[in-house]
């Protein structure tokens, strides 16, 4: 089987790999990309990405107020000499309760940029290990008639999992029917990231969605 994906990427070496059912039997073979499927595996781009991936959730929305930000404070709150107290210039001094933070947080960007070209490797490292564990399937396809979550497991213990990373086109029955279920992400090819491969037992990719992680991973 000749994916489309070869015209674009120029020559490629290609093997086979065995598509299942959801039954677990093997009901085809599927042309993959030794660049993908069979890459080295380069760990110490692991811990560059993901470490980009987690600095990206964070949101860095911290906020605290200064003494100039603060409201109130613009009278002089005793004068300055005769009273016996210390000299005070604003009720909104740091050193006064209800006044500014010194040296506080303010709102800021966590991100760190990482190449595409190391996004990329990283990837294809992880789906490469994933394989060579044998913790990577190939389904020809996960139907549900219905939303139903019981449904849903007995696919899972059909094959033998429950952490499991799935992979699969635009599937609302299999999204809607999964999302109660702990340890298991269904996402699109699109949403294909490191993170949620290395943190997964299992990663189980559609055939259709094969295409799509080429052309992604090939460009």
């Amino acid at each position: 089987m000749e994916l489309e994906y070869i015209k674009l990427s120029g020559k490629v070496v290609m093997g086979t790999m065995d598509v299942y059912s959801m039954k677990r039997k093997k009901v085809s073979q599927v042309d993959v990309s030794d660049k993908v499927f069979d890459a080295a595996v380069k760990e110490h781009l692991f811990y560059d990405v993901i470490r980009m991936q987690m600095a990206g959730r964070h949101l860095g929305t911290a906020s605290t107020k200064t003494r100039s930000e603060v409201r109130g404070g613009g009278r002089k709150p005793w004068r300055q000499k005769g009273t016996g107290r210390a000299r005070a210039g604003t009720i909104r001094s740091p050193l006064w309760r209800g006044g500014g933070v010194v040296f506080g947080p303010k709102p800021r960007d966590y991100s760190i940029n990482v190449s595409k070209k190391m996004k990329r490797s990283a990837l294809c490292s992880a789906l490469s290990l994933k394989r060579r564990q044998e913790k990577l399937l190939i389904l020809d396809k996960i139907e549900l008639k219905e939303i139903k979550t019981k449904n849903f497991i007995n696919i899972l213990n059909s094959l033998n999992t429950k952490n499991v990373l799935i992979i699969d086109e635009e599937n609302i029955n299999l999204k809607l029917s999964a999302r109660n279920v702990p340890y298991v992400k269904v996402l699109p090819p699109e949403g294909l990231n490191l993170y949620d491969i290395l943190y997964c037992d299992d990663l189980f990719i559609t055939q259709p969605c094969l295409e799509k992680i080429h052309r992604r991973l090939l460009a």
